[in-house]
């Protein structure tokens, strides 16, 4: 069904028909009912905090014999909602910044030899970038954005040079 088949429907419905499907949605779908959760209480900073606690815990997980899986896919994840959902671009780049640090802080701590790791912490780091410039907030995130790629350099990464590309882009 196309776009506008759909406005001719439910232009053919009345007040109270609407209110049903709507409400049969919500009760159908999660991602409907947390639609309208989130439209109607957006709690920002609580899904901040567990989103920051999830992404953490891909690096340091707690308990007593879990290894570090270091998957950026959790954090993308999280990303993906956050946009999906509408959460205000500042919390949504903080997120995107924090995925970076965390990593960071763990690979200073941890000898990491996967290629991939790398290739993954540049395609976020990029990401990050344009989405600051996107939204027109990337002034407010450049001292983050500048300390990720200064720890990139402190910790030798072998892709360093691509992060110092981007920031050539950003500085000019």
């Amino acid at each position: 069904m196309s776009k506008r088949d759909l406005k001719k429907y439910l232009g053919e419905l009345d007040k109270e028909q609407l209110q049903e499907q709507l409400i049969e949605l919500y009760d159908k779908f999660s991602v409907v009912k947390e639609f309208y959760d989130f439209v109607f209480n957006p709690k920002e900073d609580k899904l901040l905090q567990e989103a920051k606690l999830k992404i953490a815990n891909e690096y340091f997980p707690v308990g007593k014999t879990r290894r570090a899986k270091m998957r950026r896919s959790t954090a993308q994840k999280i990303i993906k909602h956050f946009i999906t959902l509408g959460v205000d671009p500042f919390v949504t780049a903080d997120v995107m910044l924090y995925t970076i640090e965390i990593a960071q802080t763990f690979s200073a701590e941890n000898f990491i030899k996967q290629e991939a790791f790398y290739k993954s912490m540049y395609n976020s780091f990029d990401q990050a970038v344009q989405f600051l410039i996107t939204n027109g907030i990337l002034s407010e995130f450049k001292s983050r954005v500048k300390a990720i790629f200064e720890e990139t350099i402190r910790q030798k990464w072998k892709n360093k040079h691509d992060f110092l590309l981007i920031m050539e882009r950003i500085d000019h």
